[in-house]
């Protein structure tokens, strides 16, 4: 063996020690990790906060609405991943650290030279723009306070800032990174702005679960209700409430919950870390129905028969509580930020005696703990178990076939019921469409296209809610309209061509161009609908051809093709 291959070898052995660590993140000093960006680090949004269909990962930090910020590498380590999604993060750099953490940076505006070469190449050898590669130790190593990339507003962004994120290297649970030594100023305690109480008893958690409202009092820490709640049967509670930073209006999400009855903990929920495969359970800690319905986020202050989140510190019968007398009893309704700014509802609660009336099952009853299927001849619903957060009195429906549509709507339970994941939903088209079983789509009435495959007689689609469904055959291709393009071009004094593509049902699928036969590079923004190939030296002086394809997920496909010169 050669010294070189022992040496890297070595090196290599040196970084994946890491992988060989506990599952548990190791003490790290405060000083550690260096904050990413050299400016006063103001959030936009914190680690755990409430999002649509998730928790929020890391922490979002404004940039002062613009973007090229240089964004540093927090800590020595080295590249070990890259990626560019379509949403998302957009552009992103993930570092391992020898400590077993990993930071991310999302929504990058561009990458530093070394990062965009290695992105290029994946690029051309993929022909995708679109790419996520994973990186040996010794290709790109990085030092504490190196430029890596700038800042942007690239992805899913809504504005330019900074998505940072820190995980454990190992397992990938990603962890708040105020509690591994990221400073953000904050001297204001959390703001509470409703109480609700839920009655529970034997039913499951939906839409007629009864809700009763009460406006709060106070302020700066100190809050009551103005009134003894009355109880009955088993009850949660309820609270609407947010938070704030210093140098910043946004109402941001809270650090940790806390529920006294009579000094005794019932709830207790500390947001420091969390899988990624339970973010979307969020819709479990949240009143769902609720949101759907008005937008307004309520955060339950009980757990769901199956919670799927493991951020509980204590829990006493879920949350949920059953007086067993007639007496007055003392809550304590408790919020914290990280910085232990805390503010506390208090509050009385005293039960009528009055037993409340047993559940009624509408429809067909199904378990959270197990495989559930429900068939109707033209319509076949499977959904895994632990799927569902709680038992679901599951309904069905259909209506009419609508004039744009293929097939009547079958109502698949309603939108105000969440699912952890995808559950199957087969549709049965009719014999008349045949010609057509390829190009049909499942349409969500509200959310559009849920895709859709021909097997065994029927249209196979995998949603993410329940709701509407219908068919609808897709066989339009899609869209380009061409911005600064035209037959005979002249780009000399121009470095970009510029496109907007689109797509009216079943959404885009891939687009690539060429120049005089060769695959180019183009870049996509589906914020905006922009399709752009920027010229570089790949391209000369001269006559040259070029010629883009589009296609939608039904392989519908779109040509544009020019000649233009440079």
């Amino acid at each position: 063996m050669t010294k070189r291959f022992l040496f890297f070898c070595f090196l290599i052995a040196s970084f994946l020690s890491t992988k060989a660590q506990v599952n548990s993140v190791p003490a790290i000093s405060s000083e550690y990790f260096s904050n990413p960006l050299d400016i006063q680090l103001y959030l936009a949004g914190d680690f755990g906060e409430i999002r649509p269909n998730h928790f929020h990962s890391g922490i979002d930090i404004k940039t002062n609405q613009r973007e090229g910020y240089p964004v540093y590498a927090v800590a020595d380590g080295y590249i070990s991943r890259l990626r560019v999604q379509i949403g998302g993060f957009g552009n992103a750099v993930y570092i391992n650290h020898p400590n077993g953490i990993t930071s991310v940076y999302g929504h990058l505006q561009k990458f530093n030279e070394k990062l965009l070469s290695s992105v290029r190449y994946h690029q051309y050898k993929e022909q995708s723009f679109t790419t996520d590669f994973n990186l040996l130790p010794i290709e790109i190593q990085v030092k504490k306070g190196d430029i890596i990339a700038w800042s942007g507003n690239t992805g899913g962004s809504s504005g330019p800032h900074l998505h940072f994120e820190l995980r454990n290297t190992q397992t990938e649970e990603t962890i708040n990174p105020l509690t591994l030594g990221i400073k953000i100023p904050d001297h204001i305690k959390p703001i509470i702005s409703g109480f609700y109480l839920y009655q529970i008893d034997d039913a499951p958690f939906n839409e007629y679960t009864s809700k009763k409202y009460f406006q709060t009092s106070g302020s700066n820490g100190d809050y009551s209700l103005k009134q003894v709640v009355p109880v009955n049967g088993q009850f949660g509670f309820g609270i609407s409430a947010y938070d704030k930073m210093d140098g910043s209006s946004n109402h941001n999400g809270l650090f940790s919950t806390t529920i006294k009855l009579d000094d005794e903990v019932i709830y207790e929920t500390v947001i420091s870390k969390f899988s990624f495969e339970n973010t979307k359970a969020v819709n479990a800690y949240i009143d769902y129905p609720t949101k759907i319905k008005t937008g307004a986020v309520i955060q339950k202050g009980f757990a769901m028969p199956n919670p799927k989140v493991r951020f509980y510190t204590a829990l006493k019968n879920n949350g949920l509580v059953n007086l067993k007398d007639e007496a007055l009893h003392d809550v304590e309704y408790i919020l914290k930020d990280f910085e232990g700014n805390t503010s506390i509802l208090h509050f009385k609660i005293k039960s009528s005696g009055i037993k409340p009336p047993t559940y009624q099952p509408k429809g067909q009853m199904m378990s959270y703990k197990t495989v559930n299927n429900f068939e109707n001849g033209a319509v076949k619903v499977s959904i895994p178990e632990g799927d569902l957060y709680d038992d679901l009195d599951f309904q069905f429906g259909t209506v009419e076939q609508p004039s744009y549509g293929s097939s009547k709507i079958f109502k698949i339970h309603n939108k105000l019921t969440p699912v952890h994941d995808t559950y199957q939903l087969s549709i049965k088209p009719d014999k008349g469409l045949s010609a057509y079983f390829q190009k049909l789509v499942v349409m969500n009435t509200e959310n559009g296209s849920q895709g859709g495959e021909f097997k065994d007689g029927y249209i196979v689609a995998y949603p993410k809610t329940f709701g509407n469904f219908y068919l609808r055959i897709d066989s339009i291709a899609p869209t380009i309209i061409p911005i600064n393009v035209k037959e005979g071009a002249n780009f000399s004094q121009t470095g970009k061509m510029i496109f907007r593509i689109s797509d009216n049902l079943s959404g885009l699928k891939n687009y690539n161009g060429y120049i005089d036969g060769q695959w180019i590079l183009m870049e996509y923004d589906y914020k905006t609908g922009r399709l752009w190939h920027t010229f570089d030296e790949k391209t000369g002086f001269g006559k040259h051809s070029f010629q883009l394809v589009v296609t939608d997920n039904k392989d519908n496909e779109k040509t544009y093709s020019i000649n233009f010169f440079r």
